[in-house]
């Protein structure tokens, strides 16, 4: 009985022996239960293309290798899309940090902007209410438009100019003060200012030159004042215009193949936790951003107009005096045509004859006498180009402190802030492959995937940047770059020369230079020539003894120590708590 029994017990031994150590050799070598997994984590497509064992047969073109293979030919379509999204996320990742940095920045600016000029504007209105009632309502307008154009131009509008708006500015308030403040009495019952009146004295005001060399000194000092603010808001609108270029550039067909040899294709051979050598990365991300590595060069140019731009704001208090100066040289200029009245009406009889013309049988109400019918009456909706300064047009005093919530910084403080913040940013077109290859590689790790095998080392020759370097890249090849990088790089390129050029700082970028050039300016005053200008007495100077003042009463105008109270009530204001 047991010679039976036992060669049957020894033959089912064998037979179990035998199915347990090919199910233990299948599970430990064949099984893609880990690539399924990190199939899954990593939400590259459905599970349902992942074969539960490894197969020798597999159609594939990117991850060729011998020997069996837990990848299909639908798997690596799937790797190639989520290859290419996954580095595209962390590529405008990265982008969206420096244009939220910039967008932010340049918000900033024009709030504090808006904040000075509706300050400012606040100030001016209360001149003409407070000393010239007689044009007050019909000079609000004026100031309206000037303010108007003054952010504008602050915005970087292309078709403002400040010399324009200020003389233009000047041109329309010339008749107001000569009807009501130089020869307020012309007028009479039976006759009243006519428009082809007020239309010469715009159109002279320039020849006359009524305001002596005021207007050209405001004029000239808004400019000095504010060409910085002006640029750099143009400079901040180009940069996040470039920022946009990664989000419309696709990556190329070879860059999407090297991306899955370097990513995936390990999980092929159940590899799953291997991470790329360092120097395999650096190639295939510098070869997929070549394109991009072109805008470094300009992108530091820029950064560094960027900086001169900056440091000009903060290295003073140009911008508040400046628009803090508009009141007096407007109160200047108006005592300056009171203080030669009768000269300046010699001047307008010879070039304009007469002003008025007589009373039409129909009656015509006060307020048609007066000259609102010539100044557009349209002109107050341009405030509207100021929604966001809370203007209050009948306020006898300085705007009350604004809220804490709505309390804008400082001038100078944003300026030095970003100063700080984007010089970090500098070689960000040269650093991204690196940035990029931070998050994708272990340095701690003994052993690294080379794009064909597990290695101790890369030994593969690492390029550098650019399209250039790219010849001599052995994982990628690009021959050329994306014609929106192309456009935008020279877009950057162009605005770089043309800011150079206007800051007459030359070619060669220097940011200390530009620097120099703004905060180190020199004021230099115009006089018309001798031949196109009243001789006047400036409105602060005495009178001789004995000299006839022309009966013109002389009204002191703002000094120019009241600048200071006035500066530091602007910088409480704007003070952040």
């Amino acid at each position: 009985m047991l010679r039976r029994t036992a060669p049957r017990v020894c033959c089912l031994w064998i037979l179990l022996s035998s199915v347990l150590i090919w199910r233990v050799h299948c599970a430990s070598a064949q099984s893609c239960h880990e690539v399924k997994t990190a199939f899954q984590l990593r939400q590259v497509g459905s599970l349902r293309w992942v074969p539960e064992t490894a197969a020798t047969d597999a159609d594939l073109l990117i991850c060729k290798h011998q020997g069996p293979t837990c990848c299909t030919r639908k798997m690596e379509e799937s790797y190639y899309a989520a290859a290419k999204r996954d580095t595209l996320q962390n590529i405008l990742s990265y982008s969206f940090e420096l244009k939220y940095l910039i967008l932010g920045h340049a918000s900033s600016f024009q709030d504090t902007f808006h904040s000075l000029l509706s300050f400012t504007l606040n100030h001016t209105y209360s001149l003409f209410e407070s000393t010239y009632g007689a044009i007050s309502q019909d000079a609000k307008p004026l100031v309206s438009t000037l303010f108007s154009d003054l952010d504008l131009y602050l915005r970087g509008d292309a078709n403002t100019s400040v010399e324009h708006s200020v003389h233009s500015f000047y041109d329309k308030l010339f008749p107001l003060v000569y009807q009501h403040l130089v020869n307020p009495g012309l007028g009479s019952n039976v006759s009243t200012w006519s428009s082809e009146g007020s239309e010469c004295l715009r159109a002279t005001r320039h020849d006359i030159n009524p305001f002596g060399p005021h207007p050209q000194e405001l004029a000239q000092g808004l400019s000095r004042a504010l060409v910085a603010g002006r640029a750099l808001s143009r400079a901040l609108a180009v940069g996040s215009e470039v920022l946009n270029a990664p989000e419309s550039v696709g990556m190329a067909r070879q860059c999407g193949r090297a991306l899955v040899r370097m990513l995936f294709c390990p999980h092929c051979r159940g590899l799953t936790l291997i991470r790329p050598c360092g120097g395999l990365c650096l190639n295939v991300m510098r070869g997929c951003l070549a394109g991009l590595a072109e805008l470094d060069g300009p992108w530091r140019r820029y950064v560094a107009l960027l900086e001169g731009l900056s440091g000009a704001l903060s290295g003073g208090y140009e911008v508040e005096l400046a628009l803090l100066r508009i009141r007096e040289r407007i109160n200047d200029a108006i005592l300056t045509a009171q203080l030669h009245g009768p000269h300046l009406s010699a001047m307008v009889g010879k070039v304009c004859g007469s002003l008025t013309e007589p009373v039409s049988s129909t009656p015509v109400s006060p307020t048609s006498r007066s000259l609102t019918p010539s100044v557009n009456p349209t002109i107050e909706l341009q405030t509207s180009k100021l929604k966001s300064l809370p203007i209050r047009c009948f306020r006898l005093s300085l705007p009350l402190k604004p809220s804490k919530n709505d309390k804008p910084r400082s001038l100078k403080k944003i300026s030095k802030e970003f100063m700080g913040y984007i010089q970090r940013y500098k070689s960000f077109f040269s650093t991204l492959p690196e940035m990029l290859c931070e998050g994708e590689v272990m340095m701690d790790e003994n052993t690294c995937w080379s794009g064909e095998d597990v290695v101790e080392s890369y030994t593969g020759h690492v390029v550098g940047n650019g399209l250039q370097a790219q010849k001599h890249n052995p994982e990628i090849k690009i021959r050329s770059a994306d014609p929106i990088l192309v456009n935008a790089k020279e877009k950057l390129e162009h605005f770089n020369q043309e800011m150079w050029g206007e800051m007459g700082l030359g070619t060669d970028g220097r940011e200390d230079t530009m620097t120099l050039m703004l905060t180190k300016k020199k004021i230099h005053v115009q006089i018309p020539p001798r031949d196109a200008i009243i001789p006047i007495q400036p409105p602060n100077s005495r009178s001789k003894p004995g000299a006839p003042n022309n009966g013109v009463a002389h009204i002191s105008t703002i000094s120019s120590f009241l600048f200071l109270p006035l500066f530091l009530i602007i910088q409480l204001l704007l003070w952040p708590v």
